[in-house]
């Protein structure tokens, strides 16, 4: 099995069957989406960023590089929620999409949030880049995760 394509999409944008498993990775529900047309797998906001840290931020393309840093520092604090994400980016088609609000499609902590795990299906307990994603090394771990996940919405 390949690594799990991972990508990051505006929720306002329609949902498709090509998403695959669609999370949301906001504190707040976003404004104006219903339940209905978000088509949501998962929602897990305790992967969004501190309120500190997104009020600091303040969406400045200037900062986004001390940003991605601090939420990379955050993220690596969070291993229960990073591990439910890594199990549903395996579960179906493999193909995982992080949903979030903001208009910026390329400052955005959901474009973070994609390349980090990407990095973390690719390397080894060691750190070291493997010639396997991490998640077929370990699938029944992730299954196990994957379990344990509650959805919201669709299937």
């Amino acid at each position: 099995m390949g690594a799990p394509e991972i990508r990051a999409k505006r929720i306002y944008e329609q949902a498709h069957a090509a998403d695959g498993t669609r999370v949301l990775i906001e504190r707040i529900w976003p404004r104006g989406v219903s339940a209905e047309s978000a088509a949501l797998n998962q929602w897990l906001p305790d992967l969004a960023p501190t309120a500190v840290l997104r009020t600091w931020f303040g969406r400045d393309p200037e900062r986004f590089e001390a940003y991605r840093a601090a939420y990379e520092r955050e993220l690596a604090g969070k291993k229960q929620a990073i591990a439910q994400l890594q199990a549903l980016a395996c579960r179906r088609r493999c193909r995982l999409t992080l949903l979030y609000a903001p208009r910026d499609r390329v400052h955005n902590h959901a474009v973070i949030l994609a390349d980090y795990l990407q990095r973390l299906l690719w390397l080894d307990p060691e750190g070291t880049e493997a010639d396997t994603p991490l998640l077929a090394k370990a699938g029944h771990r992730a299954r196990a995760v994957a379990q344990e996940v509650t959805h919201v919405g669709g299937a």
